[in-house]
């Protein structure tokens, strides 16, 4: 019998690494296993929102993201007569302090998995492939779990069980949790291809005719191009190169277009499809295990990762001594989340039927946020737009040393931060970061980019998640109630007391 483990993760792919990765900077005892033999090689998930980049940005890994990858092309559309109009893909926007990034950026998902995997081998961790949960019992110390391998078949004993296995979770068909929902009547293709007879400085997007839409996009980061088109619901679809070529022609009246080899391929049935619950015991849902929508507006692996950065961080506080109840708000927190994830990628789909791929700010992820939450202490002690629950706003500042850096490099790590105005009445905590914000002090708001986002009377706080989500505001009167919130909802324990 294996040791025991705190958190077993059924499934590496982006929610199940970024689980992962959370965990091990934790100093969490977890397994990883990933019923694959190999890593996933395609490219079904290939952008990054914003509010992904930000998750990736305290992870440590952006920067190789942002060089594996590139920026979305503009959209080129082409009539039957053979002429085109170019279009952004997104409503245009400049990045600002308090919104650092606000452009999708392309990259396949095997490059952003292979790069997950790396930042997890770095912290000493790497997923078991080849290894399959085929049974899973609760008991006396959480999941007694049977996982099959090349070898035979081995018990697992954990703690928590987190299934990130996909749409067809086996972890969640075996639970009995519902997956309503609807088929969306869409049937489509998505193939990586080496091809001659396009460009790649845009997104090659054909009305088809009576054929129907073809997009061929180039992958960034690679010499491959995505093609997707709609096909028939029923029957065998011939995804080799040469059909692929055939079809390509058929969708765009071209013959000058040549598919020369097939990397990946494959057909699926669009469905929006969501988990009557996340959580069952000691066992929890993430990603497209949860929920599952059309690709339309790049949702699905970014919906995913911060499923799993949501989850981390509170599986960690209670097995080092938070509350059970923090588990809690995970769904209370991320379900409506997936909720309008589903509405917003079915919206989105009617534009893909028409060759329309143009996404609205919703689709960055970066008004996301948890004002309902438990977690979100209803009282507030600023005059600002921001409330408990929404996305913490980054800024520039300068440190006392006078070198520049930023808000987000104070919340980067897996503590709690509180920022106050001028200097602070708010006693050290373990797991909480105290930074004093203003003339004199460790950090300066030298352009006063910090006072217009958040608003802080002299010598009140603001309390950051570990996530990056405004749990609260706190008046310079109320270091007890800072306190009182960190005992109910972590494992912070006051220094001397």
């Amino acid at each position: 019998m294996r040791e025991p483990v705190d958190v077993l993760i059924c499934g590496a792919g982006a929610a199940g690494l970024t689980l992962a990765i959370d965990l091990a900077r934790r100093g969490v005892n977890f397994a990883l296993i990933e019923k694959r033999p190999a890593a996933f090689l395609g490219s079904r998930g290939k952008g990054i929102q914003p509010r992904t980049q930000e998750v990736f940005e305290d992870l440590g890994i952006l920067d190789r993201v942002m060089a594996a990858g590139g920026s979305y092309p503009n959209i080129r559309k082409y009539a039957p007569n053979g002429s085109h109009v170019d279009q952004p893909v997104s409503i245009a926007a400049e990045p600002t302090p308090a919104e650092p990034y606000c452009l999708a950026l392309m990259i396949p998902q095997f490059k952003t998995e292979a790069i997950l995997r790396e930042r997890l081998i770095e912290l000493g961790h790497a997923p078991a492939f080849g290894v399959e949960l085929t049974a899973m019992v609760v008991g006396t110390y959480g999941i007694n779990a049977i996982l099959a391998t090349a070898d035979g078949e081995h018990p697992l004993q954990a703690r928590y069980l987190v299934g990130a296995d996909g749409g067809r979770s086996f972890v969640r068909s075996t639970l009995g949790i519902d997956f309503a929902g609807k088929t969306l009547g869409v049937r489509a293709i998505v193939a990586d291809v080496e091809l001659d007879g396009l460009s790649r400085d845009v997104w090659h997007q054909f009305e088809g005719g009576g054929a129907g839409p073809l997009a061929i996009c180039p992958l960034a980061g690679t010499d491959l191009f995505q093609i997707q088109a709609p096909v028939p619901l029923e029957g065998e679809i011939d995804l080799c190169a040469a059909a692929l070529t055939e079809r390509v022609a058929l969708h765009t009246g071209r013959t000058d277009i040549t598919v020369n080899s097939v990397v990946w391929s494959s057909t699926y049935s669009m469905n929006a499809r969501l988990a009557e619950r996340y959580r069952d015991g000691p066992v929890f849902l993430v990603g497209d295990a949860a929920h599952v929508h059309p690709p339309t507006g790049g949702q699905g692996l970014n919906t995913s990762v911060q499923d799993a950065y949501n989850l981390g961080w509170k599986l960690a506080a209670v097995l080092a001594g938070a509350p059970e109840a923090l588990l809690e708000t995970y769904e209370t927190e991320r379900r409506p989340v997936a909720e309008d994830v589903l509405g917003l990628s079915t919206r989105l789909l009617a534009g893909f039927k028409t060759g329309d791929n143009r996404r609205p700010r919703e689709a960055q992820q970066l008004d996301i946020g948890y004002r309902h939450s438990p977690l979100s202490l209803p009282s507030q002690a600023a005059d600002s737009k921001l409330a408990p629950g929404d996305r913490a706003p980054d800024a520039i500042v300068r440190r006392a040393s006078g070198s520049p850096t930023r808000l987000f490099n104070l919340f980067q790590g897996t503590h709690w931060t509180l920022l106050v105005n001028g200097p602070s009445n708010f006693a050290p905590r373990t797991g909480l970061h105290i930074h004093s914000i203003g003339p004199g002090s460790e950090i300066e708001d030298h352009l006063g980019q910090f006072a217009r986002c958040y608003s802080l009377d002299e010598g009140c706080a603001v309390l950051v998640r570990p996530d990056g989500y405004l749990a609260g505001f706190f008046s310079k009167d109320q270091p007890a109630a800072l306190g009182a919130y960190l005992s109910r909802h972590t494992h912070s324990t006051l220094i001397g007391g």
